[in-house]
């Protein structure tokens, strides 16, 4: 057994804080050392414009020195607004919302802010009373909204009269920049039709999105502007509504295919409805895609893991969602750079196995 050593155990060396402040410095402290009142600190600390560019770099640099970090209730008292970003919804489609969260959740990463969401029902005649409450309750220092609720005008002015920072998600630009993320749905459907033209197909379905989105419009309008640019006629017998849903895909496909010629290549507007399509499909001992090209809209995790993988629309919702919440955010103590983000994010055609020629009779 070995003798235990005699020699005591050695000390790590005591970390060294700045002279005059405490393990844990506080606003005082900056105080002191900068040779600012508490009351300027606190302003450097929310980002007031009420400071010369001196004053706020020598706070800045003792805060940065000293290891200081704000506490987030005291600032949100002072500001009358909580650390939180909201993010309000009313969408079936679960994987857009997933996809939402993790681009606002990276732009947050490493600040004080921390996302709340808030589902709603747009059908509701007290929505907007209920986003109001929500709004006011959580004191929200700024927030996402969401087709197809972004395209209401009312939310918006609501944001603004209760002061309440806003970016509105949408297919279509909607609101000034600093109010906006927006995608080029309708050019990029049109894209991803023209390339089923170009492999030969001629009569082609759409399974449409629900009634009301601004996003099923704006993608049935550059699906049928790409057939009149061909001189191609498309039939209503050829459109079915969807509601976004796997279940809609399947129900809408099952009427395009029972028609007589049925099409040889299907658009579906999103690729839950796209793997309803390939479902559908499937059950009829139908060949993807020798008998039948398929192409969605999303690029969700889904479209590459069913067979054969799926031709899609990459809809960049994770840039989107970052973007808006950097929107929110920028030049906060915690986002300090003062960066312009971009309002219009373009979506594009992703070619996978799922498309093919039509095979010839």
């Amino acid at each position: 057994m070995a003798k235990p050593s005699s020699k005591p155990a050695a000390k790590s060396a005591p970390r060294r804080e700045p002279a005059g402040v405490q393990a844990k410095p506080t606003i005082n402290d900056i105080a002191r050392l900068s040779g600012v009142s508490k009351k300027t600190v606190s302003r450097v600390i929310n980002n007031s414009p009420l400071l010369n560019e001196e004053t706020r770099e020598r706070v800045e640099q003792v805060i940065r020195e000293t290891g200081y970090v704000p506490n987030p209730q005291a600032r949100a008292l002072a500001l009358g607004r909580n650390f939180l970003i909201g993010l309000i919804h009313d969408n079936p489609n679960a994987q857009m919302i997933l996809n939402m969260q993790q681009g606002i959740l990276e732009a947050l990463r490493d600040t004080d802010f921390e996302l709340v969401v808030r589902p709603v029902d747009r059908g509701s005649a007290t929505m907007l009373d209920d986003v109001r409450s929500f709004l006011t309750r959580q004191r929200l220092y700024g927030v996402v909204i969401l087709p197809p609720i972004s395209e209401n005008s009312q939310l918006a002015a609501l944001c603004n009269e209760i002061g309440c920072r806003y970016v509105r998600m949408g297919s279509a630009i909607l609101d000034d920049a600093d109010h906006m993320v927006a995608s080029n749905d309708r050019d990029a459907v049109a894209e991803a039709t023209r390339y089923l033209i170009s492999q030969g197909h001629t009569r082609i379905g759409l399974v449409a999105g629900p009634h009301g989105f601004r996003s099923a419009r704006e993608r049935r309008e550059g699906f049928e502007a790409a057939l009149a640019e061909a001189g191609i006629k498309l039939p209503r017998s050829l459109v079915a509504d969807g509601q976004y849903t796997f279940e809609s895909g399947i129900s809408a496909t099952d009427s395009l295919l029972d028609l007589s010629p049925r099409p040889t290549a299907i658009f579906a507007c999103n690729d839950e409805m796209a793997a309803g399509v390939l479902f559908a499909a499937r059950e009829r001992g139908l060949a993807v895609p020798d008998d039948l090209s398929i192409v969605g809209f999303d690029d969700t995790p889904i479209a590459a893991r069913v067979w054969p993988p799926l031709t899609t629309v990459r809809w960049p919702i994770v840039a989107m969602g970052r973007s808006a919440a950097l929107k929110l955010i920028s030049g906060t103590i915690a986002h300090a750079e003062d960066v312009t983000e971009p309002s219009l994010f373009i979506s594009t055609l992703i070619r996978r196995g799922s498309v093919a020629p039509p095979r010839k009779d």
